[in-house]
């Protein structure tokens, strides 16, 4: 899930690895496959498939399960067909919700997010409703150990960052989509480590869940992400701590 803390979002994932390692692995190959065709299977060339891999390291996938998923995307393996869409929803606390899918059925998938949405107290939202809730923006994350505060500032906005924010877990750097790979090739480039490093959508403001709403949306976005068309799911939920 993706909601105001960027920090339960890497730790989410992270902790999701090892208790569904085979649908993440199958949802990482879906997205390596797309960003191959789109782009070409050389990483070095294709920034979009350069943030796959990031995400791919972290869960440990198996070198052969993406040498695999690239040869899909580039014609050397068996052919797949995937399609794009997002939905948007409206869930428990009137939480707005943006969910990103891969998909080779978009009737069945359509499908089964209003029947998830409809058993977990979510509705469809109208088209747009959702998504000006929300803006697009590379975002990069770093730990505390990773990096030194003042470095990684000046690298970042010299690189053309829009933003720099420090807490007590790490660094968040915000970027325009269109400069985010400058940034993110010029952080590897110092050998720092990334914890995340995506293009995303970041809520505009958040809303601020009590705990029985909390513990709603939460229930519903655990069934949204646990669909195998689903890649990401984005709210503007700001949860309780104890959430």
């Amino acid at each position: 899930m993706a909601g105001h803390s960027k920090w339960a979002k890497v730790k989410h994932f992270k902790g999701a690895i090892d208790a569904k390692r085979g649908k993440i692995f199958s949802k990482l190959g879906r997205e390596i496959t797309i960003a191959a065709k789109l782009g070409g299977g050389d990483p070095e060339m294709n920034p979009r498939l350069r943030m796959v891999l990031l995400k791919c390291r972290t869960a440990n996938m198996p070198r052969d399960n993406i040498e695999r998923a690239i040869k899909k995307g580039t014609g050397g393996g068996e052919g797949a067909t995937f399609e794009e869409l997002t939905y948007e929803l409206y869930g428990p606390g009137g939480v707005a919700l943006l969910l990103e899918v891969n998909t080779g059925n978009r009737n069945r998938t359509a499908a089964d997010v209003r029947s998830l949405a409809t058993k977990n107290g979510g509705s469809i939202a109208t088209p747009g409703s959702v998504s000006r809730l929300f803006q697009r923006k590379g975002q990069i994350i770093v730990s505390k150990e990773g990096a030194n505060e003042d470095q990684l500032m000046e690298l970042a906005l010299e690189a053309g960052a829009e933003d720099f924010k420090s807490d007590k877990n790490g660094y968040e750097i915000l970027t325009d989509p269109g400069g985010f790979e400058a940034v993110h090739k010029k952080i590897e480039a110092a050998g720092i480590k990334c914890e995340a490093a995506e293009i995303t959508w970041l809520p505009v403001l958040t809303v601020p869940l009590p705990g029985a709403a909390a513990a709603a949306a939460n229930k519903l976005m655990d069934a949204l992400e646990d669909h195998d068309d689903v890649k990401e799911v984005f709210s503007n939920a700001e949860f309780p701590d104890e959430a």
